[in-house]
C-alpha cells in the first residue's frame, strides 16, 4: 500500500556477519569501465572476509564498472612492479587493483596493502597500507578501499561504507534492521508484534527515528543504534507519523493530527517544544528537509489529490512543486537539493520519478507495479526504494539517471520501508 493512502488507514486505527540480502544487478550502464581486481596475494581468506572480492563486488554493483573475470587474467601480480601493462591492455582492462593480505604479529590481525593502476598510462593512481586490521574488520576495509577506488576513477565519493535501514515482516513479527549497504552485518534495532514504519537516519548516522505502534497507537521514537537508548519524540492522541531529521540533527519534522486534520509539526529535541508548520483541512504528511534547512517538502491532498509542496522552515505559505499526473507523494531530496525523487502514480501503477526542481524536467526511473519509499544515496547517484515483484516485497535501487538497476531480495520475510544512511563519521 502506498504511504499516503496508508495515512488514511493509520488515522483509524542479533548481530550476524552473513548477508541477509541477495543483490542482483538487473541493468548496468552502457559503457561501464572494465576494471580488473586481481585476487590479493598472501593469506587465503574466507570469501566473506576476502578484501579483493568485496572491492570487486562493490564496484560491479555501482553499475559504472565491469569486472574483468579471473579466468581472463594472464597473471596475478600483487604490486605495480610485477605488472606487464601490455598484457592487461590486450584484455581491455582500463584500470586494475592489486594488493596483498598478510598476517601481522598478533593472531587474528592482518596487514593489507593495495594499489590502483591506470592500465593505459601505466601509472599508479593511488595506494596505501593498513596494518593491524582484525579479521572482523576486513569487509569494512574492503568497502573503504572500494570507496577510494570509486572516487579516484569517477570523481564522486563512494558510498560502499554506508548503511541501509529497512523493516522486515516475518510471520507476525516486525523487525527494524540496519545493515551494510551490501546486506552484510544486519543488526536488529527493534522487534515488535505491531507495525514499524518510516525509519529515518539522523545526519550523524548514529540515530534512527521511526514510528512504532504500541497497543495499536503510533508513537515516534529516536534511537541510538549503538547503545540502543531511545526516547519518545511524539505520543499525542491520533496520528504520529513520518519523522524527518533536520540537517543539523537537532529537530524532527513529522505529522500530527492532535489538533484536527493531519498537519506538519517540528519538534526541537532538546527542549521538546513542538510548533505547527501547516494548518489546512487537507492531509499534510511526509515532510522532508531541504539540505540547507531553510524549507521542507511535504505531501498534501489540498489540491484534490496527493501532490508535493514546499514551505519555509520558519512557516508561511506552501508552494506546489509537482504537477505531472494526479498522484505524487513521498518525496526525498538529493544531497544537492536540486533534484526530488518521489512516488508517481498513473496507469494503475506506482513508480519512482525524478524532478529537476530548477529546470522542471520530469523523468520516470522505474517500471514496477508498486514502487515506494525512495531514499537517495548520500552521493546522490543512486536511489533506494521498495518494490513488489510477483507478490514478493523487496528492496531495489536505481541510478538517478535510470541507467542502472538492482534488486535486493531478502532471504526470509518481506522487506519494506527503506532508508539510506548519510556518510558515516
Amino acid at each position: 500500500m502506498i504511504r499516503f493512502s496508508s495515512m488514511l488507514l493509520l488515522m483509524g486505527l542479533v548481530l550476524t556477519a552473513r548477508a541477509e540480502l541477495t543483490i542482483d544487478i538487473t541493468q548496468s550502464a552502457d559503457g561501464a569501465m572494465p576494471v580488473a581486481v586481481v585476487p590479493f596475494a598472501g593469506v587465503p581468506m574466507p570469501v566473506e572476509q576476502s578484501v579483493h572480492q568485496v572491492i570487486e563486488d562493490d564496484l560491479a554493483r555501482s553499475g559504472r564498472f565491469r569486472a574483468t573475470p579471473v579466468s581472463q587474467m594472464l597473471a596475478r601480480p600483487s604490486r605495480q612492479a610485477e605488472v606487464d601493462f601490455r598484457a592487461w591492455r590486450l584484455i581491455k582492462s582500463e584500470a586494475m587493483v592489486v594488493g596483498g593480505v598478510e598476517a601481522s604479529g598478533t593472531p587474528g590481525y592482518y596487514n593489507v596493502r593495495f594499489e590502483l593502476l591506470d592500465v593505459f598510462r601505466g601509472q599508479r593512481l593511488l595506494g596505501s597500507s593498513f596494518n593491524g586490521i582484525p579479521a572482523a574488520d576486513l569487509r569494512g576495509l574492503g568497502h573503504h578501499i572500494a570507496d577510494l577506488v570509486y572516487e579516484a576513477l569517477t570523481g564522486d565519493k563512494g558510498v560502499f561504507s554506508t548503511m541501509i535501514a529497512y523493516v522486515i515482516r516475518s510471520g507476525d513479527r516486525y523487525l527494524l534492521q540496519v545493515a551494510d549497504v551490501d546486506g552484510y552485518n544486519p543488526r536488529t534495532v527493534l522487534t515488535s508484534d505491531e507495525t514499524i514504519l518510516s525509519p529515518a537516519w539522523a545526519p550523524d548516522g548514529q540515530r534512527l527515528a521511526y514510528v512504532a505502534f504500541e497497543n495499536r497507537q503510533p508513537v515516534i521514537y529516536a534511537q541510538n543504534i549503538g547503545s540502543g537508548q531511545r526516547q519518545v519524540v511524539s505520543r499525542y492522541p491520533g496520528l504520529n507519523g513520518a519523522p524527518s531529521w533536520s540537517p543539523n540533527g537537532r529537530s524532527l519534522a513529522f505529522t500530527l493530527s492532535k489538533d484536527g486534520s493531519p498537519d506538519i509539526y517540528v519538534s526541537e529535541l532538546g527542549s521538546q517544544q513542538v510548533r505547527r508548520l501547516t494548518k489546512h483541512y487537507g492531509i499534510d504528511t511526509e515532510p522532508v528537509w531541504s539540505p540547507d534547512g531553510r524549507s521542507l517538502y511535504f505531501t498534501s491532498d489540498r489540491s484534490g489529490g496527493p501532490q508535493i509542496y514546499r514551505i519555509p522552515a520558519s512557516g508561511g505559505s506552501a508552494t506546489r512543486i509537482t504537477f505531472e499526473g494526479r498522484y505524487n507523494a513521498r518525496a526525498t531530496l538529493a544531497p544537492d537539493g536540486e533534484r526530488l525523487a518521489f512516488v508517481h502514480g498513473g496507469e494503475g501503477r506506482y513508480r519512482i520519478a525524478l524532478l529537476d526542481i530548477k529546470r522542471g524536467t520530469f523523468q520516470l526511473l522505474t517500471d514496477g507495479r508498486l514502487d515506494e519509499s525512495p531514499s537517495f544515496s548520500p552521493n546522490g547517484r543512486m536511489i533506494l526504494y521498495t518494490t513488489t515483484d510477483r507478490e514478493r516485497e523487496m528492496l531495489a535501487a536505481v541510478s538517478a539517471d535510470g541507467r542502472v538497476r538492482q534488486q535486493l531480495a531478502m532471504q526470509q520475510g518481506r522487506v519494506r520501508e527503506s532508508a539510506w544512511s548519510p556518510f558515516l563519521k
